[in-house]
């Protein structure tokens, strides 16, 4: 991770790339690129928050809200001010507009490691380091629409494409999983998930397999990122 720090003023002035165990493992984008949100730890501004940089203005502000525990993962609804906060066992969702807590997803896992939201907005994959993924419908339940049971390892990252209904995992058992996501305009008919196919091809290091997977946004490819240093790009 690159910062810029004025140990003097106590400031961090540029984050150009994230690092674990010091911000969240992601950059997440939203308004055409313009905010970013992190995760900056205690060692740097005193306590856990979660900051968002606005890259339009040069400036960095603190999400206005209390932290039920750790934030592990941040999203942006797509067309909405609304904020998603994942910690270790929940998912909570903020109107940044009104400034109030809408809904807690329940996740039941041991632990969360990644979530998505569907370019719809009202559908939630939230990724775990017990191999679970939990598909969350926000118009049903704060519960699991379907729980599945896919990777003996940790899940390191989940996806949606922006245009195809295809989600996908990546996980430290090296192999990515990709799923048929159907979602509805018929609020009356639930979504219809399907299992699609097994990816293969990164070799473990130090117990680590694929860390990352993000989907090409026009073309139904994943590509996915290993312990092993490779980049891979599966197209179908």
């Amino acid at each position: 991770m690159l910062i810029k720090i004025n140990r003097r003023a106590n400031k961090v002035h540029f984050v150009v790339y994230l690092m674990q165990n010091l911000l969240s493992q992601e950059i997440l984008s939203f308004d055409l690129g313009n905010f970013i949100p992190c995760r900056c730890m205690k060692l740097f501004i005193g306590y856990d928050a979660v900051l968002v940089h606005q890259l339009s203005k040069g400036l960095t502000q603190r999400i206005p809200f209390k932290l039920h525990g750790l934030p592990v993962s941040t999203a942006f609804h797509p067309t909405r001010s609304i904020f998603f906060i994942s910690t270790k066992k929940n998912v909570r969702i903020y109107d940044l507009l009104k400034q109030r807590l809408i809904k807690k997803l329940e996740t039941g896992v041991r632990e969360v490691s990644s979530i998505a939201i569907h370019p719809g907005g009202d559908n939630v994959i939230v990724g775990s380091k017990d191999g679970k993924l939990c598909w969350f419908d926000m118009d049903l339940s704060s519960q699991p629409y379907r729980v599945l049971n896919c990777h003996p390892k940790d899940i390191t990252r989940v996806a949606f494409h922006r245009s195809y209904p295809l989600f996908a995992s990546s996980s430290d058992d090296c192999t990515a999983y990709v799923f048929h996501g159907m979602v509805y305009s018929d609020l009356n008919q639930n979504p219809l998930i399907v299992p699609l196919e097994i990816l293969r091809g990164h070799a473990s290091v130090n117990g680590r397999g694929v860390l990352d997977c993000k989907f090409h946004p026009r073309q139904p490819w994943l590509f996915t990122a290993g312990a092993d240093s490779v980049i891979k790009l599966y197209c179908h």
